[in-house]
């Protein structure tokens, strides 16, 4: 399965258009990242990173964190991995 998609510190990195989903969704946690703005060059430049949790019936309680920053894709995509590390208690 780990050969269809592209894998960013042992986790798979889905994106489609500039929202992203990093992690398993058979974990209890997985990380949405969306990109609210761009630079010139079309890199990010101001983005939202949320974790949520996947075995929760009611989507509004499936938010658990979330943060926006003014940053690139590199540094949301560390935030993303030190918060599901944390999550999946690993």
């Amino acid at each position: 399965m780990n050969d269809k998609f592209f894998m960013y510190k042992g986790y798979p990195l889905v994106r489609k258009g500039n929202e992203l989903y990093y992690g398993y969704m058979s974990d209890p946690f997985v990380i949405w990242i969306q990109i609210i703005d761009t630079n010139d060059d079309k890199s990010a430049k101001k983005v939202r990173v949320v974790q949520m949790a996947t075995k929760v019936d009611d989507p509004m309680k499936a938010f658990v964190k979330n943060t926006e920053k003014e940053c690139g894709l590199y540094e949301a995509l560390d935030i993303a991995n030190v918060w599901l590390e944390k999550a999946l208690g690993n």
